[in-house]
């Protein structure tokens, strides 16, 4: 009997993956379902069982069995291994991904599953932890915060009751590596977050998901018991959140676990000291919650012998927007940003010239081609005036307007703002007010037609020219000191990082805001 392995991620289910599935089990074949492998151009695919090789095709229909069964099909795509996009990562991570099913344990063993778990139970604690410093993992959700010095705090933390909390509210537009990670490998999550409960002496855990990501939601709460007894006496179990972006905010997450709305808390204490329910809690990303049997497993030198500074390990990278290859992809730090794009992207998927990439989901800089000399790294990028964040890349071409761009950076923050701190709440309204003075203003009577806030219209159109461009001016420095304010004024990142897309916009595309926007730093507001 022919064996097929067909991906069952939530976006080849979206492009149809199941139709081509059944079409395969009525011609008789043995159909594994698998997770993704990560590019999606090539979605739906299949790939057809030959000895230790895997031939794939894609994109298929199911109309397409009988040609692809014989061979014939003229989106032979070969051994899916060998293929660029494939071979040239470094997959620690995600290697299972895309190859197991995800919901036998026995493939994920077979695989090289556990083998962390087991040797961290070997150990005592501190050797655990020490392992973890030791391989220079640090956290993947954004803040690049080193991993092991969050265990260690809560592992010397007072109290007999700790908490592993994994931060799975993977809210930032163009990124999709936690959803693929518990839809396509649930088990190497799980072993993850045993290992960190050894480690520091905690006896429960929760995983706090997203309600829009229900296949993920559903995979790991079958993987958690099929994985109960490999993991006792640690316990886990899956938490919905209900979509608010500011829940991917740590204590923000913490209190809406606990039944409360979903609002950040100041620090300190600290959640490795006081986090949820008032116990010491480890909250980890699910992307470092998973790189962690792979340290247990090969060591950790083996996981710091890949990097660049003091990024260590690999990063999976999402490319998304106007690009071609989008998909996942696995790589150590220190590859460029114009790599990534335009070797590893294909560039843009309309085939026009790039003219910025947003690093770091919605609330991270833009970077024009000039910039893509840039090392993926966390201190290059900071430097820079820019985050590496979830390590989501969204692509834009030459037809984009950065301006509004700029504004919606601040009509979200705005929308998700959780409303407890001044700068974040008032902030983000008043910015999306100054952006669209800029943009009505922008180039003397062009804007003429855009609606502004409260009821300027008119009276500012019969202006000259010249003062509406002096007037454009004088708000593009407005919103230069509004962006200041929330930078270092708001309680959490989401509204401290607002200011980065917003002076990205401005600082590399000033065209989009008016002849003097670059200039516009000096320029006194008009009253």
């Amino acid at each position: 009997m022919t064996r097929v392995f067909i991906s069952q991620d939530m976006a080849s289910i979206a492009l149809g993956v199941d139709a081509v599935a059944q079409a395969f089990r009525d011609a008789g074949c043995d159909v594994v379902r698998t997770g993704s492998r990560g590019l999606f151009r090539i979605e739906p695919m299949v790939e057809i069982e030959d000895g230790d090789r895997r031939i794939g095709y894609g994109p298929v229909g199911p109309q397409d069995v009988a040609a692809i069964l014989s061979g014939s099909h003229p989106n032979r795509l070969g051994n899916v291994a060998d293929l660029a996009f494939f071979a040239s990562q470094q997959r620690f991570t995600f290697a299972r991904c895309g190859v197991v099913d995800p919901l036998s344990d026995a493939d994920y063993a077979a695989h090289g599953g556990w083998r962390g778990l087991e040797k961290a139970l070997g150990l005592d604690r501190q050797d655990v932890v020490d392992c973890v410093k030791a391989s220079g993992l640090r956290g993947r959700g954004g803040a690049g915060f080193p991993t092991g010095i969050k265990w260690q705090t809560v592992l010397g933390a007072p109290g007999s009751e700790k908490f592993i909390v994994c931060n799975a509210d993977e809210g930032d537009s163009g990124t999709f590596a936690d959803r693929m990670l518990m839809e396509g490998d649930p088990f190497c999550l799980i072993e993850g977050m045993a290992i960190a409960a050894h480690a520091v002496a905690a006896s429960h855990g929760y995983i706090y998901v997203r309600s829009e990501y229900p296949f993920a939601i559903e995979t790991m709460r079958k993987a958690i018991e099929l994985a109960a007894g490999r993991i006792a006496p640690f316990t886990l179990e899956v938490r919905e959140g209900a979509g608010a972006y500011v829940c991917g905010e740590e204590t923000a997450l913490l209190d809406s676990i606990e039944g409360k709305r979903g609002q950040v808390r100041a620090k300190p204490p600290l959640p490795a000291l006081e986090g949820l329910f008032g116990k010491p809690t480890v909250i980890n990303n699910v992307l470092s919650l998973a790189a962690v049997p792979f340290i247990l497993d090969k060591g950790p030198e083996a996981y710091a012998s890949v990097g660049f500074g003091r990024s260590r390990g690999t990063m999976p990278v999402q490319l998304a927007g106007n690009v071609r290859n989008g998909g996942l992809y696995e790589i150590g730090f220190g590859i460029t940003l114009g790599a990534l794009v335009n070797d590893i992207g294909g560039g843009t998927n309309s085939g026009r010239p790039v003219r910025a990439v947003q690093v770091g989901g919605p609330l991270g800089a833009y970077f024009p081609p000039s910039m893509f000399h840039l090392p993926f790294d966390y201190e290059a990028f900071a430097e820079a005036g820019g985050l590496i964040g979830h390590a989501g890349i969204t692509v834009f071409d030459d037809s984009v307007d950065m301006a509004h761009m700029a504004r919606f950076a601040m009509e979200f923050c705005s929308v998700e703002s959780c409303g407890k701190c001044t700068p974040c709440r008032i902030g983000s309204t008043r910015g999306v007010e100054v952006i669209d003075r800029i943009i009505a203003w922008r180039g003397g009577r062009q804007g003429a037609g855009v609606a502004l806030p409260h009821g300027l219209g008119a009276a500012l159109y019969s202006r000259s020219p010249e003062r509406m461009q002096s007037d454009a001016a004088a708000q593009t420095a407005l919103l230069r000191d509004l962006c200041d304010t929330m930078k270092f004024g708001s309680l959490c990142a989401l509204g401290g990082f607002t200011p980065y897309p917003v002076l990205s916009a401005l600082d590399y595309f000033p065209e989009d805001f008016g002849a003097v926007a670059a200039a516009a730093e000096v320029v006194e507001p008009v009253r």
